[in-house]
């Protein structure tokens, strides 16, 4: 397995142009803004998968999240990364997400453009490990109460509120 600080992503400016590329170390140590998807998966019953991340993650350690995706590789486009990130960290095939919207997440030095996707999944699912430490499926108001106790990556509670918004508009 590549060493995922090796990887090489597209760094964009604040229109989501490419202007270059870096490796995913330097990305975070620099603060570039780059590329991400997140998928947000229900089973037919709605419900949402839930899991923490593993705590050698570069980016929140051991923190939860109700998304599973990741960063876009140079020269990939948003569907395909979306596409690979919930195959490989739900260990399917098939799955096929609907995109819903795309916005600039920035805190702190951290900057990344996100492409948002909504997918179900009506299957088993084997978390990859190296990614996945825990999971779940949770009914929203199950999240609701984890995302009350537990903490969360930053991008995702972002993420999840903009999701509920479009969903209530």
């Amino acid at each position: 397995m590549t060493n995922p600080a090796e990887e090489l992503l597209d760094v964009v400016d604040e229109h989501d142009r490419v202007i270059g590329t870096a490796l995913r170390g330097e990305v975070y140590r620099r603060g570039l803004t780059h590329r991400c998807v997140f998928i947000l998966v229900r089973d037919p019953a709605g419900r949402i998968f839930v899991h923490r991340r593993t705590d050698t993650k570069l980016f929140a350690p051991g923190a939860y999240d109700m998304f599973v995706g990741g960063v876009v590789g140079s020269g990939e486009t948003y569907v395909e990364a979306a596409v690979r990130e919930a195959e490989e960290e739900l260990g399917v095939q098939g799955i096929a997400p609907r995109p819903l919207f795309k916005f600039l997440f920035e805190q702190d030095r951290l900057s990344w453009w996100f492409d948002m996707y909504e997918a179900e999944w009506d299957g088993p699912v084997s978390p990859q490990q190296s990614e996945v430490a825990w999971h779940a499926w949770l009914t929203a108001a199950e999240l609701d109460d984890r995302l009350a106790r537990d903490a969360f990556v930053p991008d995702g509670l972002e993420a999840y509120r903009r999701y509920l918004d479009l969903r209530a508009a």
